[in-house]
C-alpha cells in the first residue's frame, strides 16, 4: 500500500471511529503496564541498527532507553519500518514512535507529536562523474528513495519531467540498489551517505545537495493530552540538561541545531 493510500486509510478509520477518538490516558496505562512499548526501525544507522553483535544501537534507540529509565519503566522495542510506524501506533502496537519520525502537516492529521527531540537532513548523493546542483537536475533521472519517509514525499511533490522515483522499504535496500547501480541517484541522510561511501570507495559516492530538513519528534495517538505535555516535558528538560544532545553527539557525529536545543530554554 502507498504512503498516501495509507495514510489516508488510517485518518479514514479515525473519523469513521475505527479508531477512538476519545480523550486517552496513555501515561497512566504505560506506568501500569510497568513498560513503554517504543516502535523503532533498525535499519536506518546511526538512527537505529543492530550493532556487530547483532545489539539495538542509535540514537533513536538511546533516546527511547532515556525516556523509559526516567519513566521508571521497561522498554519494549517494536520493530517496525518507515511505511508501518504510524499503523502500528494507531492500533494500539506501540505507545510511541521514536524513529526518525518527521513531523508532517500530513502525519499530523493521524498522530500526534512531541516537541521536536531532534532534526535531521535528506541529501541527493550520486557518483562524482554525475552533475548535480539542484532538483531539476534529476530530470531524466532514476532516484532511490525509502518508501513513507520525508525525502519520499518531497520527490513526490517534485514536478520534474521524466523523473523515475523508485522506493524501497528500508534504507539498506535502498542503499543496495544504488551500490549495485538499479537506480542513478539516491535520497538519504548523509551519516548512511558517508558511511555506504567509505564502504565503496570505487563508486565515487558524493552528497550533491540537500533536498529536505525536518523536526524530528516523538509520535503519539491522538487525544492523549496527558502523555503528550509528559514527552513535551521529557524533551525539554532532556534537551536543557545536555542528554540529548550527547545522544546525539555520539552518534551522529554532529551536535543538535541551537534552534532545537533552544527548546529546551
Amino acid at each position: 500500500m502507498k504512503r498516501r493510500t495509507l495514510l489516508g486509510a488510517c485518518l479514514s478509520a479515525y473519523v469513521l471511529g475505527i479508531i477512538p477518538a476519545a480523550a486517552q490516558d496513555g501515561l497512566a496505562t504505560i506506568k501500569a503496564a510497568g513498560k513503554i512499548r517504543v516502535a523503532l526501525e533498525f535499519g536506518r544507522p546511526p538512527w537505529g541498527f543492530k550493532d556487530d553483535a547483532l545489539k539495538p544501537a542509535g540514537s533513536d534507540y538511546e533516546t527511547a532507553v532515556l525516556l523509559a529509565k526516567d519513566l521508571g519503566v521497561e522498554l519494549d522495542i517494536v520493530e517496525v519500518t518507515g511505511p508501518n510506524r504510524v499503523p502500528f501506533l494507531v492500533s494500539n502496537r506501540a505507545d510511541v514512535v521514536i524513529s526518525t519520525f518527521s513531523i508532517t502537516d500530513e502525519r499530523k492529521k493521524v498522530v500526534d507529536f512531541s516537541v521536536p527531540y531532534a532534526s535531521a537532513l535528506q541529501y541527493v548523493a550520486a557518483p562524482k562523474s554525475l552533475e548535480l546542483k539542484s532538483n531539476d537536475d534529476l530530470s531524466g533521472k532514476r532516484v532511490g528513495v525509502t518508501r513513507g519517509t520525508t525525502g519520499d514525499a518531497v520527490l513526490s511533490k517534485l514536478e520534474i519531467p521524466g523523473l523515475e522515483i523508485v522506493r524501497f522499504d528500508d534504507e539498506s535496500t535502498n542503499m543496495t540498489a544504488f551500490v549495485s547501480g538499479q537506480v542513478d541517484i539516491v535520497v538519504q541522510e548523509p551519516s548512511v551517505i558517508s558511511r555506504v561511501a567509505q564502504q565503496n570507495p570505487t563508486k565515487e559516492i558524493e552528497k550533491k545537495f540537500v533536498i529536505a530538513e525536518f523536526d524530528v519528534g516523538i509520535g503519539l495517538k491522538k487525544n492523549d493530552a496527558g502523555l503528550k505535555n509528559y514527552l513535551d516535558g521529557w524533551v525539554k528538560t532532556s534537551l536543557k540538561n545536555g542528554k540529548l544532545n550527547e545522544i546525539y553527539e555520539r552518534f551522529q557525529g554532529a551536535s543538535l541545531s541551537a534552534r532545537i536545543i533552544s527548546a529546551g530554554d
